[in-house]
């Protein structure tokens, strides 16, 4: 490649990433800046409901399944819980090997975080365990009652972990994609291993 494609490229590229990156910035300033701090508490609580719910759900379904010997249910239970761990295995990797800074160091005068978290940034653990969750019972009970609710508090979880301040917005779609993604493979996954049997 002659030198001179090469600087452009390259110069391309940094040009792209700086853009993405003062998006990224920009976007989570407006909402940690302008949010209204009668809402930190709340959305505190649904931040923190996220691990517990994640387990317990995937748990109960399983639990049910056995006590009415539901095999389907059963199975169910399984691949939600196969879900979960294989998106936050791939979340807590990725955290380790991109090592981004929480958005607070690097924009200390910038954004006011509710409070501190010492790990890196991306992807959210929170988010991408609220989509796994949400999208394991949205694939196993397809009725809207369960899909709208189910989407709506891992919206808001996404939602928070900006108000917070502890996330930029790149982290959390991020999380979300690798939530879902990850249950939406395993589920299939389970499909094709029923049909195999």
């Amino acid at each position: 490649m002659p030198s001179h494609l090469f600087r452009t490229l390259l110069f391309v590229f940094i040009s792209f990433q700086l853009s993405a990156q003062n998006f990224d910035i920009d976007i989570l300033k407006n909402i940690n800046q302008n949010r209204n701090t009668n809402f930190d508490k709340p959305l505190n609580l649904i931040s923190k409901s996220v691990y517990p719910l994640s387990v317990a759900l995937p748990i109960s379904l399983l639990g049910t399944g056995f006590i009415t010997k539901d095999k389907n249910l059963q199975r169910q239970g399984i691949t939600s819980l196969a879900s979960l761990a294989i998106s936050m295995g791939t979340t807590y990797t990725l955290k380790k090997i991109i090592n981004r800074n929480r958005p607070y160091i690097t924009y200390p005068t910038l954004i006011q975080p509710y409070y501190i978290e010492n790990d890196p940034a991306f992807p959210s653990g929170h988010t991408t365990a609220a989509f796994s969750t949400a999208t394991s019972l949205s694939l196993t009970f397809k009725k809207w009652y369960v899909v709208v609710p189910a989407y709506t508090w891992a919206g808001a979880v996404a939602y928070s972990r900006l108000h917070l301040g502890v996330h930029y917005p790149s982290d959390v779609l991020a999380g979300a994609a690798i939530g879902a993604g990850s249950a939406w493979l395993c589920y299939k996954a389970n499909r094709w291993l029923q049909r195999k049997k």
